[in-house]
């Protein structure tokens, strides 16, 4: 069953992955890169202080900030005690698959999957009475992990794993803040919704 599992894993990776083609290199390239993300990160910080009041925006957000290393640390963890080779490490798939990136350390599981989840989730479960398009932000993590796949260096089961991993984290962390979080913060919300 397992073998079956990874049989699967490896010819849905090379399906998508050959689904690329040069004409879109550059746009895939870009948008795997974590600096290109740079102005989402400042609309997240927007949104928490136009919901909000200062403080209780400042304490949100630095707590964004520790799901965000809490799932970039349990990732590099794991990927140290898995060793799962990346499919652009496998000699035997070096002219047979799009490689564009050369990562260097293992891959299970996706930090990319699992960081943009944690982070996407944590805020969303904060936002999500404030605003009805606040879903929307799922987009992020759907592309920054899929990017991962066209550019062959993760299969589709790093980014599965990922999105559960940074799901669960972000679910445990808005729980604990949401009790954590002192009642007076509430005080002079920006939207009355949130009351």
């Amino acid at each position: 069953m397992l073998e079956t599992l990874k049989e699967w894993d490896r010819s849905l990776f090379v399906y998508l992955n050959q689904l690329g083609s040069e004409s879109f290199d550059g746009f895939w390239i870009f948008i795997t890169k974590i600096e290109s993300w740079t102005f989402l990160f400042i609309f997240f910080a927007f949104l928490l202080f136009k919901y909000f009041p200062r403080k209780k925006a400042s304490v949100i957000a630095l707590l964004t900030i520790i799901t965000a290393v809490v799932s970039f640390s349990l990732k590099y963890q794991t990927k140290s005690m898995v060793a799962r080779l990346r499919p652009s490490q496998l000699p035997e798939w070096a002219t047979s698959i799009r490689i564009l990136q050369h990562p260097t350390d293992f891959s299970f599981f996706s930090g990319h999957a699992s960081v943009s989840m944690a982070v996407t989730l944590f805020l969303i479960l904060w936002l999500r009475t404030s605003t009805k398009w606040i879903y929307v932000l799922f987009l992020w993590p759907l592309l920054f992990s899929f990017s991962r796949i066209y550019v062959g260096v993760h299969y589709p089961s790093d980014i599965m794993v990922g999105w559960v991993v940074g799901g669960m984290i972000a679910l445990i962390m808005y729980y604990i803040s949401k009790k954590g979080i002192p009642n007076k913060l509430d005080s002079g919300l920006n939207n009355p919704g949130n009351r």
